[in-house]
């Protein structure tokens, strides 16, 4: 933008410059011209008192040798009927057409202009005194006026550069402070404002993006209090449960083990909803593998399946909060014990790619009938809210990857998510210039 108004200035001023320069030179050459032949004038005129009191030849050389003009070789005296003095360069015809007219004249001659006086003398005799102006004389001072005229031509262009590169900073300053500040938003800092600043249009659009990340503040506050309300209300028939559990004995030991553990992952769900959200962008698949692994490791004993985790032992770190994967691993075992029938085998696979990294979730049970309808949210066909593939989806492209599904070397359903090492950049808009 700033060189867009850096390249606007120099054409207006340009035009303008040009507007007004171009006359001024044109009108200085003019006035030298004019100035040049009026000092040929003045020196004819000097000669005229001479020729009234004697035409003689040398008291003419003399006269003339006090002159400037003739001092340079440029003046001369022509007498009707008698002799010439001085250096003549205009033809004689237009010598004597001069005779035989009242007012000067000039001859444009090689090399500059020649200035006919006619003089009328007693006795009707006349004579005609030629003055020649070269070319240099009548162009003194031009160029140097020129010169002067572009000096302040580019003085003016620069001028209005600088001033229209002072104008275009401070809106590029303003503009990329608010596009810093939306980035900052969008990769969820609440806490970034933006002081208004630069042209009234940039003031109202940081006084309107100001006014959106309160209200984006404000909805993510209220959701995060109306998730952890809906996530407290499950410690009431929690704690009924854990009663009945205490009234039946000892023989419930292994449903009590599982229900505190349900409980404490309640208290977990309850004080991260209530937490803002600054949880780092990255974590490690394999130790966030290995962690959920060793929860869910209880209930396949109980359920007597076999299980296994493979390719998570050494640290693969992704672009994804903890948190995030965290839930989808949950969501996508819980499918596997939902859905498949106890004693139903599974696995995990940690796959480590030069771009991507892939989590495999396989089972050996049904698989899923319809994979398309599966990926639709809201979508199930086992009474669940076939929300957990789309958590996982949304994960996968939230980083540049994708979710898949197929059949598992095990007989059932495979789940691929995938995750790119490096998220894709988004396409930059094009810009309009306005």
């Amino acid at each position: 933008m700033r060189r867009t108004l850096a390249v606007l200035m120099v054409a207006v001023t340009s035009m303008v410059a040009l507007a007004f320069l171009v006359p001024l030179a044109l009108i200085v050459r003019e006035t030298a011209q004019t100035r040049a032949l009026a000092g040929a004038e003045r020196q004819a005129s000097a000669l005229v008192p001479v020729l009234a009191l004697t035409t003689e030849g040398a008291d003419l050389e003399h006269a003339m040798a006090r002159t400037e003009a003739g001092r340079r070789g440029l003046l001369a005296v022509h007498v009707t009927g008698g002799a010439t003095a001085g250096t003549t360069r205009a033809p004689a015809a237009e010598v004597a057409g001069a005779a035989a007219q009242t007012r000067a004249s000039t001859v444009e001659l090689a090399g500059g202009y020649a200035l006919l006086r006619p003089v009328a003398l007693d006795g009707d005799r006349g004579a005609v005194i030629e003055v020649f102006v070269p070319a240099d004389d009548l162009n003194q001072g031009v160029l140097t006026s020129w010169a002067v005229l572009t000096g302040v031509a580019v003085v003016l262009v620069l001028g209005s550069v600088l001033v229209g590169d002072r104008l275009g900073a401070r809106v590029v300053r303003a503009a990329r402070r608010l596009g810093t500040a939306a980035t900052a938003l969008g990769a969820g800092d609440l806490s970034e404002r933006v002081y208004p600043e630069g042209p009234p249009e940039l003031k109202a659009a940081a006084t309107a993006f100001n006014s959106m990340a309160n209200q984006v503040t404000h909805l993510l506050a209220a959701e995060r209090e109306l998730a952890a309300d809906l996530s407290h209300r499950l410690r009431t028939p929690l704690t009924a449960l854990r009663l009945s559990l205490d009234r039946i004995g000892p023989g419930a030991e292994a449903a009590s083990q599982a229900l505190t553990r349900l409980e404490s992952e309640v208290d977990t769900v309850i004080a991260a909803a209530r937490r803002p959200s600054r949880a780092a962008r990255s974590c490690d698949v394999a130790e966030v593998l290995r962690e959920r692994l060793t929860f869910w490791s209880a209930l396949a004993e109980d359920q007597r399946r076999p299980w296994e985790l493979v390719g998570a032992t050494l640290p693969v770190r992704v672009p994804v909060p903890a948190g995030e994967l965290t839930a989808v691993v949950d969501a996508l075992l819980g499918n596997v014990f939902r859905h498949t029938a106890e004693g139903t085998a599974f696995s995990v696979t940690l796959h480590e790619g030069p771009d991507a990294v892939g989590v495999l979730i396989a089972d050996a049970g049904p698989g899923i009938r319809d994979p398309e309808a599966a990926l639709e949210r809201g979508s199930s066909g086992s009474g669940s809210t076939g929300l957990g593939l789309d958590i996982a989806r949304r994960l996968a492209e939230s980083s540049g990857g994708s979710l898949r599904l197929d059949r598992s070397a095990l007989g059932g359903a495979q789940v691929q998510v995938w995750i790119r090492r490096t998220p894709e950049k988004a396409p930059k808009p094009a810009l309009r210039e306005a």
